[in-house]
């Protein structure tokens, strides 16, 4: 395998002007000559080799891909991570019980000894990066074009595997530029993360739904944990006699405060962007996916939400699920709205034709989009269909669980043993990770809803079999009350609402079982109707729109060569963006500041209620302004959260912001609502990252938490 290289590529005055300090996810391996004297020209003082390094520490070494999808930051010699508190929130509420409410009360470990163990969780250090592109299309090479899509996955995940093996560490291949390029990462995985502090909910989730993706935002999202290796220095299981991991590198944290035209830089994990997308996937989100998703969402929040308010337990059980569901609901929301407002499909088509002018007399380009209008004109008749069932039926806990028992029962007709035994363990797993979260009448309620508006809202001819003339048998087939007495029907015949019988059930399971059981037959019915009938038409439209994603994004990169500044997608990689600490105006005659203080957490403070209400202790320093050393000395008050124009996505939650020295000022933690369409073009002028300020972080450890054995970890920056 080479060592890593990336073909340079884009100008900035050349067709996608992407080369502006307020976007850009650049890969940190081979950050081009002009993106890193941009950099330093905003004002970073570190070199290339101060921020990755495979033979030297360097900020690389403190950043880690932290459980299923966000970013973490190593900030003491021994182990220390930060994070945001909604990255941390599954640990927090799995380590939390009725009597011991981690996720209401907070949590902070005065010593090593208190920490809890978080099973399953994970952390992911990079070791290094490698190209080996080359080696990937010659396993593609005799591949009809058409296969590609299906086949690519699994052919990646061999060579990961192998790597692997070869290495002992954790190796993954990831697709860039919609296939035009294949990069090998080699991480080492570290599996013993303890709990180490975090803040009451009315503090990590202050605001709620309500301030979700919105400026100011006064929510200390922070939750702190520990990595633990080892004796011998090794990645380890839990075990008591593991010791604290000692970092290559980890970040000096800074308060001295930050101010307007600051350098900013965030490094992280971003899951996925389609910076990319034509025109016509634009026309598709904003006209069928987005608001189906959003409708559906919907129904189900506020089916979950009416039961958590009840009962304390039920919001434990709920508020993994709940706050997943919730972040992106808004977020589908804002996307439309953004896209349509901010005018992006027009600017989309304006590439399009950029692009079809330097096309000409090129036969490998030429009909690009024609065929790409017919592929997705082909798939828009099943597009909402498929959404139903990812977001409506399988939206209900009770059915995605049903639905997971398909393999089961095939392996049960089968008579296939081997496939039983494979398949019994595999439900055994997901059984229990569903029962201890699942909530029967928040279920039942999302069970009616989600069929009733199938019933509604999907073409007739699309429907799954006889089903709905069999609902019919519960009474009329356009009443509210038919739906709900299907529903009950359901919970009262099935086996998945009973550990007992679910345990008898899978100790010897049968295919009668199963064949009789209500919810799976619910849920197979919509499942197998869309897997038999229309799948196949996803696999066509998947298949020849990478075709044609890679030819265009093949295209892009010949057309604009010569440059370094045409950044590739997010998806899931480490990547560095960089700006400025900066102020906007939404809207004429607004100013939004870059910072938000205490002073607006007392401003929306009510007492008891759901989202703005806060800790007593908390409201008594902010008015007595006893903040310590964390007093802004511009603003004299506690600075909370700030702005910049940094390009981040989903993925970069609990990112470290970084000044011009590397040190910790902030965690990024959310984006602003005027630029929600961000994950498919930035706005330039609107664009933010909000982020929480590290001095409101350190306060609520020391002051609320009493945790001074942490803030004694930190290597403190005052000056």
């Amino acid at each position: 395998m080479k060592k890593f290289f990336l073909v340079t590529l884009i100008s900035c005055t050349s067709f996608f002007n992407l080369c502006r300090a307020d976007e850009g996810m650049y890969l940190p391996y081979i950050l081009g000559t002009k993106v890193y004297n941009n950099m330093v020209k905003n004002g970073l003082k570190l070199t290339k080799e101060q921020l990755y390094s495979i033979n030297k520490s360097s900020i690389k070494d403190a950043i880690v891909l932290f459980g299923r999808g966000c970013t973490a930051e190593i900030v003491s010699k021994e182990g220390l991570l930060f994070t945001n508190h909604h990255c941390g929130y599954n640990n927090i509420a799995e380590a939390s019980s009725v009597a011991h409410n981690y996720l209401q009360d907070g949590f902070w470990a005065k010593t090593k000894q208190e920490e809890i163990a978080c099973p399953g969780l994970s952390v992911l250090f990079l070791e290094k990066a490698e190209d080996v592109t080359s080696i990937v299309n010659a396993k593609l090479k005799d591949l009809n074009p058409s296969e590609i899509a299906s086949k690519l996955p699994a052919i990646l995940m061999e060579l990961s595997n192998e790597a692997s093996k070869q290495s002992g560490k954790e190796v993954k291949i990831n697709s860039f530029y919609k296939g035009n390029q294949f990069i090998q990462f080699t991480y080492v995985k570290y599996t013993d993360v303890r709990l180490v502090g975090a803040p009451p909910e009315s503090i990590g989730k202050f605001g709620g739904d309500t301030d979700n993706w919105e400026w100011p935002r006064h929510t200390g999202d922070f939750s702190i944990f520990r990595v633990y290796m080892s004796k011998d220095g090794k990645p380890a299981d839990y075990s008591a006699e593991n010791v604290p991991f000692k970092p290559k590198h980890f970040l000096p944290v800074s308060i001295k405060g930050v101010k307007n035209g600051d350098y900013a830089m965030i490094f992280g994990y971003p899951g996925g962007t389609n910076r990319y997308e034509t025109s016509y996937g634009l026309n598709l989100k904003v006209d069928i996916e987005n608001p189906n998703l959003v409708e559906l969402r919907d129904a189900r929040l506020k089916f979950m939400h009416t039961e958590m308010v009840k009962d304390p337990a039920v919001k434990l059980k709920l508020a993994s699920n709940y706050a997943y569901v919730a972040n992106y609901w808004k977020f589908f929301d804002g996307e439309s709205k953004q896209i349509i407002k901010n005018n992006v499909i027009e600017r989309k088509q304006k590439d399009e034709a950029a692009f079809e002018l330097w096309a000409k007399g090129k036969k490998e380009y030429e009909n690009i989009f024609t065929n790409i209008k017919a592929t997705y004109d082909n798939w828009k008749p099943y597009t909402k269909h498929r959404v139903y069932i990812n977001e409506g039926i399988l939206g209900s806990p009770i059915l995605a669980m049903a639905s997971s028992l398909n393999a089961l029962q095939n392996a049960l007709i089968k008579n296939n043993s081997n496939q039983i035994k494979e398949q019994t363990e595999k439900v055994k797993v997901l059984f229990k990770a569903y029962f201890d979260a699942h909530d029967i009448p928040s279920d039942k309620n999302i069970v009616a809803a989600m069929i009733q508006m199938f019933y509604k809202n999907i073409d007739p001819s699309q429907r799954p079999e006889n089903f709905y003339t069999n609902l019919k048998t519960y009474g009329n087939i356009d009443s509210d009350e038919t739906y709900t007495k299907f529903a009950n029907a359901l919970f009262n015949n099935t086996i998945l609402v009973d550990e007992t019988k679910f345990n008898s059930f899978i100790a010897e399971p049968d295919s009668t079982t199963l064949k009789n059981d209500l919810a799976f037959q619910t849920a197979t019915a919509f499942v197998n109707n869309y897997a038999t009938n229309y799948a196949k038409y996803f696999v066509e439209f998947n298949n020849k729109l990478n075709t044609y994603s890679q030819l265009y994004l093949k295209g892009i990169l010949e057309m604009n060569a010569n440059n370094d500044a045409l950044y590739p997608d997010a998806n899931q990689t480490m990547r560095v963006s960089y700006g400025n600490v900066k102020s906007y105006s939404p809207k004429d005659g607004a100013v939004c500041k870059e910072v938000c203080t205490a002073t607006g957490i007392l401003e929306k403070y009510k007492p008891g209620d759901y989202e703005f209400d806060a800790p007593k202790k908390l409201i008594e320093l902010i008015k007595a302004k006893d903040f310590g050393q964390y007093a802004d000395k511009q603003t004299k008050d506690l600075v909370v959260g700030f702005i910049s124009n940094n390009d981040i996505t989903g993925g970069n939650s609990g990112s470290p912001v970084l000044n011009a020295k590397g040190e910790l000022i902030g965690l990024a933690f959310d984006g602003n609502y005027e630029a929600l369409s961000h994950k498919i073009a930035v706005d330039k002028d609107l664009n933010r990252t909000i982020s929480l300020d590290v001095r409101y972080m350190l306060f609520v450890i020391e002051k609320l938490g009493g945790a001074t054995n942490i803030i004694n970890e930190l290597q403190l920056v005052k000056q």
